[in-house]
């Protein structure tokens, strides 16, 4: 039987390898030079290039620096993520998930959850931590509600309406996408593999 540590490392190589099903992987040095950051190959006509996630083994000393600016730990899995790939923002379908861009620390990815300080402040002050947004120009946060921690450590992932936070300083949950950030990655994997008719993703 696999250890904790041997299930998670699976379950995150399946998630990573939902992005390019489900997302767009087009990278645009001009409009997102972060994901340029993740490029290869050949630029198209545009100067279009593809990009990929890409394998990272970062110290877990990374994730002390980057607890200090967080109200709580991220959930476990969603740590081992962190610690085990580098990202660009990617849209899949269900949310966008916020860039884990590359660096000898995680002060990038904090950078990204953090960007609208306003928000930022509002929702950390009321329970959550962003980590994503809607899917394509959707801007509703996509937080951990930390309020609500489960037995094995995990939160429920919530979609909160941006406007409210932004024009009333107000917290209005739009709706619970799953009970925990494990739930939402297995939601994720089950779409992407009816998307590829069954065959498994990694």
């Amino acid at each position: 039987m696999p250890s904790t540590h041997e299930r998670d490392a699976l379950l995150i190589a399946e998630f990573v390898a939902t992005f390019a099903m489900l997302g767009d992987m087009t990278a645009d040095e001009t409009l997102d030079p972060i994901a340029w950051q993740f490029a290869f190959g050949e630029p198209d006509q545009y100067g279009r290039k593809r990009w990929r996630p890409l394998p990272s083994v970062s110290d877990p000393s990374c994730l002390a620096s980057l607890n200090v600016k967080i109200p709580t730990r991220f959930p476990r899995l969603y740590e081992r993520l962190l610690l085990t790939y580098r990202w660009a923002e990617v849209d899949l379908q269900v949310f966008r998930l916020l860039a884990n861009p590359l660096g000898s620390d995680l002060s990038g990815h904090f950078a990204e959850i953090s960007k609208d300080r306003f928000m930022w402040d509002i929702l950390v002050k009321s329970g959550f931590l962003r980590f994503g947004k809607g899917p394509d120009v959707d801007y509703d946060p996509i937080c951990f509600d930390f309020r609500s921690r489960n037995r094995t450590g995990d939160f429920p992932v919530v979609k909160i309406d941006h406007e409210e936070v932004l024009c009333n300083s107000s917290i209005k949950i739009v709706k619970k996408l799953a009970d925990g950030f494990e739930d939402l990655v297995r939601q994720i994997i089950a779409s992407a593999d009816r998307v590829s008719g069954g065959r498994r993703l990694a």
